[in-house]
């Protein structure tokens, strides 16, 4: 597999502010773990009447590390959401409690369940509601600061990244991380999705992409690049395993992903069926029954 240049190292504080540019400051809830490493980054945009992108779990010290992250006179007027698993979305309605501030999203679809599927950490917010839904290539704009919404889809259907115009700044959110790869986990994630998503940031001129986990990316384009060439890569490795004779997931699982995180296994899993899902759809892998988690997956012949 070849190597995304990945960052792991970030100097921080839990509930501490830190300014990344002259329009963005960041606080990181307190929730590590690993599909959050280090914890959720909410991002605040502006200055005087800021827009807070990804306010993140429902944790009342967190909440108030972001009113705290405020400048005597300063209001938060929009609250912006990137997708709405867990670790990200919570905190918006009690912060809209405090604030006022109206909540935007791009909106949720209903996708059924995987009844063989793992179970992960990384959770839908069946709480969310929006007061605002967005589309793709809508403008917020604030005070000081103007955010143009990307429809994004892949890690989660309702997935949007947000572009501040000012700084040529792209928040990425679970789209592409400077730590670790995306999860595609299906039913919410879908891996053509993801890929084209991943196509068309690189037609984009951002200078610095900001993820919701993780440290900045400074150099996007190759590092959007190795995204690309690690997934396809890993498609390679799924049909040589089903030239090897190997049909199982799971058992697929067990032989390429040794370089992870045993916990993110089942993770792993459903990134596989995501494949194999892309697979099918191009008429290179088949199954006897509507594919699932544990169906047997072959080349078609």
């Amino acid at each position: 597999m070849s190597k995304i240049p990945f960052k792991t190292d970030m100097n921080f504080e839990y509930g501490e502010v830190t300014q990344i540019s002259p329009l963005i400051r960041r606080v990181i809830a307190d929730n590590p773990g690993p599909f959050t490493f280090t914890g959720t980054g909410t991002f605040i945009v502006g200055r005087g009447e800021v827009g807070v992108i990804d306010p993140g779990p429902n944790l009342e010290p967190h909440i108030q590390a972001i009113l705290n992250a405020l400048d005597d006179g300063e209001k938060i007027t929009h609250i912006l959401i990137t997708h709405t698993h867990a670790d990200h979305s919570p905190a918006a309605r009690p912060l809209q409690k405090l604030t006022g501030a109206p909540i935007y999203a791009f909106p949720i679809e209903a996708t059924g369940e995987l009844d063989d599927a793992p179970q992960l950490d990384e959770d839908q917010d069946q709480t969310f509601r929006s007061d605002h839904f967005l589309s793709d290539g809508d403008v917020i704009r604030g005070l000081n600061w103007t955010l143009t919404a990307l429809h994004t889809p892949g890690h989660m259907r309702n997935h949007i990244c947000f572009a501040l115009e000012e700084e040529k700044t792209l928040f990425t959110g679970d789209h592409v991380m400077g730590w670790s790869t995306s999860i595609v986990a299906p039913p919410e994630g879908n891996m053509n999705d993801y890929m084209r998503s991943l196509d068309r940031l690189m037609s984009r001129d951002d200078k610095v992409y900001l993820p919701t986990h993780g440290a900045a990316i400074e150099d996007p384009k190759p590092f959007v690049q190795a995204y690309i060439d690690h997934r396809r890569q890993r498609e390679a490795q799924i049909l040589d395993q089903l030239k090897n004779g190997e049909t199982q997931i799971r058992d697929i699982v067990k032989i390429i992903y040794t370089d992870i995180d045993p916990r993110l296994h089942p993770a792993a899993a459903l990134s596989v069926f995501a494949h194999m899902e892309d697979l099918i759809a191009q008429n290179i892998v088949q199954t006897a029954s509507p594919p699932r988690v544990d169906s047997q997956f072959k080349l078609k012949s």
